[in-house]
């Protein structure tokens, strides 16, 4: 009974000191994710914004539909895993740059992030995703947006992007297949067939306007060639009295 005692009390003190080290990691996680995103943060992508310049050039990248994927928590989340790719791959600054160390900020940023996100099964990580042509200008507000959403989500709730979205992606892939049974659009279609279509049109007008000069220099060339020809001789021309006084001399 003796040798019991000690065993039980210790055991109920390992439990109580697990429960208080579990609770305030937990308070420190909480503290963490509600107050990672900084307004110093969305200065630096407004920023970035601004110093792009204006240009009709689109950028193809994948981003989510949100028109399939209703749920905002759900959309921040395949968000947000989006926009880490996006800043890897496509959105590439000088080193050493104003707007390359903006970038790398923005990266670093993401990672740490990731302890305030779970993460759903890797079978729908193509879910709700289709491929946007954009110009750079509406990716950065695209980007801007989903830092300044997740901020205001996890301020209101450290845990909210714990939720589970696997049905929500789930749907959007049950939707992805009856549009690819239905045809799939092709965004590119009527770029093709515009650029299809201009040199098409100027062979046309470059056709007629070659058939019109060639008829109009046709048409200036038989001109001189009727003035001079000798059914339209003048009766009284020099020629003419030379050819009537040869017939009137006596033989």
């Amino acid at each position: 009974m003796m040798h019991s005692l000690p065993q039980t009390w210790l055991s109920r003190l390992l439990l109580l000191v697990c429960l208080l080290v579990s609770r305030s990691i937990t308070e420190e996680v909480s503290e963490h994710c509600s107050h990672m995103i900084g307004n110093g943060h969305l200065q630096f992508l407004q920023q970035l914004i601004d110093s792009q310049m204006e240009t009709s050039c689109q950028i193809a990248f994948e981003f989510v539909d949100q028109e399939r994927l209703k749920d905002p928590v759900c959309y921040l989340k395949k968000a947000f895993l989006l926009v880490q790719d996006i800043m890897e791959d496509t959105m590439r600054f000088k080193d050493n740059t104003p707007n390359a160390n903006v970038i790398v900020t923005l990266q670093e940023l993401s990672l740490r992030l990731r302890s305030c996100f779970t993460k759903d099964y890797e079978e729908q990580d193509k879910a709700c995703v289709r491929t946007f042509h954009e110009t750079p200008l509406q990716l950065l507000e695209k980007i801007k947006n989903v830092f300044n959403e997740t901020k205001n989500l996890l301020k209101k709730d450290w845990n909210i992007f714990s939720k589970n979205c696997n049905k929500s992606f789930e749907k959007c892939s049950s939707q992805g297949h009856e549009r690819q049974q239905e045809g799939p659009s092709d965004p590119q279609l009527p770029g093709f067939v515009f650029r299809l279509l201009v040199p098409s049109i100027i062979l046309v007008l470059l056709a007629v306007g070659g058939l019109l000069f060639y008829r109009q220099r046709r048409r200036s060339h038989r001109e001189p060639q009727t003035v001079d020809s000798p059914m339209e001789r003048p009766e009284g021309s020099p020629l003419t009295q030379d050819e009537d006084r040869q017939v009137e001399l006596p033989v």
